[in-house]
């Protein structure tokens, strides 16, 4: 076998085996895009809102940043409406408050360079009603 033909016979190889490892790394990205895009939709659903959430990840009650004075605190006892008692109404207690941050992408409210807003606050929060008062 001469060089020629081998080097056809590699090229040949490499093809086949390059071709399907392309494909699939172009489908994975396609895959990883859809997560993320999935993802952010969550984020603006809630988006300029106080969300408040039980540690089991559960989702209690959602109000907008603009009608809050005030954050509640690590330690505050909240009464949230929910959709009635069975729907999670009644008495939580706020364990801890996550906030996230987003660039400022209005070049009249940024008054600072690399100036963030707040996008959303997410209280983890302790039912009182299932035995929380400890």
């Amino acid at each position: 076998m001469s060089l020629s033909t081998f080097s056809d016979w590699l090229c040949i190889v490499g093809f086949v085996l390059g071709l399907p490892t392309v494909v699939a790394t172009y489908l994975q990205a396609v895959k990883a895009r859809r997560i993320a895009e999935a993802n952010r939709r969550e984020l603006i659903f809630s988006q300029d809102c106080l969300e408040f959430v039980l540690d089991t990840g559960d989702f209690v009650n959602l109000v907008p940043l603009e009608q809050l004075h005030t954050v509640p605190k690590p330690g505050d006892v909240v009464l949230l409406p929910g959709d009635g008692l069975e729907a999670g109404a009644g008495p939580y207690r706020v364990e801890r408050i996550e906030y996230i941050f987003a660039t400022e992408d209005d070049p009249e409210k940024a008054r600072q360079p690399r100036q963030a807003k707040l996008t959303k606050a997410v209280a983890h929060v302790t039912n009182l009603l299932d035995g929380g008062w400890d």
